[in-house]
């Protein structure tokens, strides 16, 4: 466990004290973890990242390098999590594709009587402030899930989706901006279709 009393100067991992870290967790050189955040056993957070307050970091999740993890997010197990990839305040990240407090002749159930389905977070993506993104999906490369958005499928690369459940309305450029009709960016970068999504390409 790392722990610290303020932000750290050279490139050491910084834990805010009133973090929970539990033992088995690695975190990466120029981390911060801050106030009342729960990091779980097995977790792994990479370098350069910035994970807010109140942040549940469930066992054994994976967490790439220089992400952002905005306050109130729930990673919970199984959560794969890539390179540079933002996620909003509140945004969750669920794991339980049948979801019941009890087994069908009423016991509680246990750690044995579900099966794990977590979500997978491709390099530069980006999931809004209280968005859910349901068990099993994956939002591909430089995709935006939008505020609020209930994510029940998989989010093509550089897609834009919003809504319960959510749709795309739209591309975006790697950089965030959302893409011309001609899949051009304002920033410069030129984009064209790839299976169901997009890869950016020379302009």
């Amino acid at each position: 466990m790392v722990e610290a009393h303020r932000p750290p100067t050279g490139t050491q991992p910084f834990v805010h004290t009133s973090a929970d870290v539990e033992d088995g967790v690695d975190i990466g050189e120029g981390t911060h973890v801050w106030a009342r955040t729960h990091v779980r056993h097995g977790a792994r957070i990479g370098r350069d990242c910035t994970i807010g307050e109140n942040v549940l970091v469930d066992v054994d999740v994976h967490v790439g390098d220089r992400c952002k993890v905005q306050s109130g997010a729930l990673l919970y197990h199984g959560a794969e999590i890539e390179d540079e990839v933002f996620i909003g305040p509140a945004a969750c990240l669920t794991n339980d594709r049948f979801p019941r407090a009890a087994t069908p002749d009423g016991a509680l159930k246990t750690l044995d009587d579900w099966t794990v389905s977590g979500v997978r977070l491709e390099k530069g993506c980006a999931v809004g402030a209280h968005a859910v993104v349901v068990a099993g999906v994956t939002v591909h490369r430089w995709a935006m899930v939008g505020a609020g958005a209930v994510v029940t499928r998989d989010v093509p690369a550089h897609a834009l989706v919003v809504g319960n459940p959510s749709r795309r309305i739209g591309w975006v450029c790697r950089c965030g901006n959302r893409l011309d009709d001609d899949l051009r960016c304002s920033c410069g970068r030129a984009h064209r279709q790839d299976g169901d999504g997009l890869r950016e390409v020379s302009a």
